[in-house]
């Protein structure tokens, strides 16, 4: 097994688990205190649009990978309206859509792979945007959030090693806007924790 397999396969894996760690808060907790179901939406689109990238340019791991997610991250949208999230917080999902199916449909797996590879940050900014406004961000997982990091990492030297400009872009967007939901979801903790410390 060469390193770009091994790269693929630790991608894969850890994209088959890092949104369960979400999907369990939502269920455990019953409050969606904080996640942006714009960001559960859009991030099953992209999925879908992975997953058939992965099988145009002949990448098993990606398709596999982006496959479940779909399901994952659909679950987790109907989850979160049931707890209380609004239908009208959609306002990426659906125009991204559309970006994907025109992009696809007209200039093949180059104009797929383009949209693909900024769709982390596209996808990912609602969930900045809830995580900047909301005092209350007790039904976002952290755990999600260091696993997405974790997981663009991987794929980003999977995609140098595989020459993937595609995967490249997709990974860079995915780190930087993970961490910065990781940085304002830790530090909203921090407060919260130092406030209940000084109540008591």
């Amino acid at each position: 097994m060469n390193i770009p397999s091994i790269l693929g396969l630790t991608g894969t894996l850890i994209d088959l688990v890092r949104a369960a760690p979400q999907l369990a808060r939502l269920i455990r907790a019953r409050k969606s205190f904080g996640v942006s179901v714009d960001t559960s939406g859009t991030s099953c689109i992209v999925s879908l649009g992975w997953t058939v990238y992965g099988v145009v340019t002949n990448q098993p791991y990606v398709t596999l990978a982006s496959g479940i997610m779909a399901g994952i991250f659909f679950i987790i949208t109907l989850v979160a309206l049931q707890l209380g999230r609004s239908v009208r917080e959609f306002r990426i999902a659906p125009i991204w859509l559309a970006v994907l199916l025109v992009s696809g449909a007209s200039f093949g797996k180059n104009g797929l792979g383009l949209m693909l590879s900024v769709s982390a940050l596209v996808s990912n900014i609602p969930q900045i945007w809830v995580a900047y406004r909301e005092v209350d961000l007790s039904g976002l997982s952290l755990g999600t959030w260091l696993l997405t990091l974790s997981g663009g990492l991987v794929w980003g030297l999977y995609g140098i090693l595989q020459h993937d400009v595609t995967i490249v872009a997709s990974a860079f967007f995915q780190s930087i806007t993970s961490g910065i939901i990781i940085i304002l979801k830790t530090t909203r903790q921090f407060k919260s924790d130092l406030m209940a410390e000084e109540m008591s």
